[in-house]
């Protein structure tokens, strides 16, 4: 199978910039050929081969002209089907153009959200742009790396939707998924901060939590904080006890990141729908809570958000809050031993322990494989009993 090289994709953009050259003044053709190299310098060979310098020359000039105004602060966002005699160029696809302030996992939960409504992506581009721009916003000029403002121009191509209100439902759905981004990204260090103070007070906890297994949900937090937890919301919730039913009750203006809603504060519907019993755990003195939450990630990767509850005491040592975070344990946590792990470490000794086979045995190294290779998600919940028996 024969596959393009760089040589033939050089050629190709070099054509492309032929047709700057031909059809704008000098400054603008300058402008556009240093753009149409950027914009497509990351993009494989394979992925341009099929395509006519036309609808390339196109494509990035349609989205040069979308970037030129752009306020920081929020996403400037089109889906559309590009015509020529309307956009200037032509694609069997629907295209999805953004402008927005670079951060981390942007091209992961754009990539999410298009997979979630069903939609196959043929095509990413994704160059990162340094700016300068007036008060306005107006594109002044692109700058030399390390100066100006960095942006994430983002082209994406799915397959093609004619249906308006589907076009719109692409929109909608990348647009929430890019404010969950920007508020975890914006909030990112405030939670983690939220963390280390959680773990700092259980450095000296008071008498009745002064045990082994707080020193090991301190040293927990101190692991999870450490890289090892990615931070995409927080709230503060108080217990209260209101016509002869505990109530999770929001602490208001307490939310970061993804949890920042709702700004009135309120209930937690979530915890008013749990069956009795598990609302009944809400009062055991246990001091952490490991869990997945019943809402999907929209950031970064899929899956259901992984929920550390902390919970917060009176002085008589009854409950009285708690502190969630929710995120998504990062690869090296899911890389780490468990024998290395805080929590997981005294399981897992326990469980080799109980199953008795002598240090070093065949049976004792295979134990210790199935442990290493457990579901990390799983590791987390499990009681002692049932790893026990699984493994």
């Amino acid at each position: 199978m024969h596959f393009p090289t760089h040589e033939q994709k050089q050629a190709l953009l070099e054509q492309v910039m032929r047709l700057a050259d031909q059809r704008l003044p000098a400054a603008g053709a300058k402008e556009a050929r240093a753009f149409i190299g950027q914009y497509y310098d990351q993009v494989d060979p394979e992925d341009l081969a099929s395509r006519n310098p036309e609808d390339l020359y196109g494509a990035a000039l349609a989205h040069l002209g979308f970037a030129r105004q752009f306020a920081s602060g929020t996403p400037k966002l089109r889906v559309y089907n590009p015509r020529a005699e309307e956009h200037g160029w032509t694609s069997p696809h629907t295209v999805i153009e953004i402008v927005n302030d670079d951060m981390p996992f942007l091209v992961d939960s754009i990539t999410m959200e298009v997979n979630r409504q069903g939609y196959t992506l043929h095509l990413l581009i994704h160059p990162l742009l340094n700016t300068k721009r007036d008060a306005e916003g107006m594109l002044q000029s692109f700058a030399a790396t390390g100066e100006g403002k960095q942006e994430s121009l983002i082209h994406v191509e799915v397959d093609r939707e004619i249906d308006a209100a589907r076009l719109k439902d692409i929109g909608s759905g990348i647009q929430a998924a890019l404010a969950d981004v920007r508020a975890s990204f914006e909030d990112w260090q405030a939670m983690r901060g939220k963390m280390e103070e959680v773990s700092r007070e259980l450095e000296a906890p008071p008498p009745f939590l002064r045990n082994e297994m707080t020193a090991e949900v301190h040293a927990f937090l101190v692991w999870a904080a450490n890289h090892h937890f990615t931070f995409l919301g927080y709230r503060d919730y108080e217990l209260a006890y209101v016509n002869g039913e505990d109530q999770l009750k929001i602490v208001p203006r307490s939310g970061l990141g993804v949890l920042r809603e709702p700004k009135l504060g309120g209930v937690s519907q979530s915890f008013a729908e749990l069956p009795p019993q598990l609302r009944a755990l809400a009062r055991e003195a246990h001091v952490l809570v490991l869990t997945k939450a019943n809402a999907r990630s929209t950031v970064h990767r899929p899956g259901y958000l992984d929920y550390i509850g902390v919970k917060r005491f009176d002085a008589a040592g009854k409950v009285v809050g708690e502190r969630r975070f929710v995120g998504l344990y990062t690869s090296s946590a899911y890389h780490a031993d468990p024998r290395e792990v805080p929590l997981l470490r005294q399981r897992v000794a326990r469980v080799v322990e109980r199953a008795g086979f002598r240090p070093y045995s065949h049976m004792y190294k295979n134990l210790l494989t199935v442990l290493q290779e457990y579901p990390r998600d799983e590791l987390f919940q499990i009681d002692e009993d049932t790893l026990l028996e699984t493994a």
